[in-house]
């Protein structure tokens, strides 16, 4: 007899604009917001441009591409939902558009990790259908978690 699975958690989000980011990723399609008076990319999402102070924004599609600005293995899981997973590469990409982002580095050998690695989005999907955004290098078929 198996151990019963512990759902994974899911983003926690005490602020409407924390919220509207992760509802904007349910459709699979990464978005961030983009100010409308400079144009200047808005991450992680904020009520005010940090270049021009403007309010007025758009929540903006990505490509989805990038390169592996910095990594770290995880050899303890944080939380029980993610034992199964150890090690895992926790990372921060920087999004072609300039945007950086700490997310997971799926379907990626440990000996392939370089700074600037070509990535790609993919989102893996936690909990009861909850869509997370992740990254792999790029060109990697999805493996079997990805979705």
């Amino acid at each position: 007899m198996q151990p019963p699975t512990v759902p994974a958690p899911l983003p926690r989000t005490q602020d409407p604009m924390d919220e509207a980011f992760w509802q904007q990723c349910q459709d699979g399609r990464l978005r961030f917001q983009r100010c409308d008076h400079c144009r200047a990319w808005r991450f992680l999402p904020r009520y005010m441009c940090a270049q021009c102070g403007s309010a007025d924004f758009a929540w903006t599609p990505v490509r989805g591409t990038g390169s592996l600005y910095s990594w770290t293995i995880t050899h303890q899981a944080l939380h029980p939902a993610f034992a199964g997973d150890i090690p895992y590469i926790a990372a921060l990409v920087e999004l072609d558009e300039g945007v950086r982002m700490a997310t997971r580095l799926l379907s990626c050998d440990r000996s392939a990790l370089k700074l600037g690695l070509r990535v790609e989005l993919v989102f893996q999907v936690i909990g009861e259908g909850f869509r997370l955004p992740c990254f792999q290098p790029a060109g990697t078929a999805p493996s079997k978690r990805d979705a």
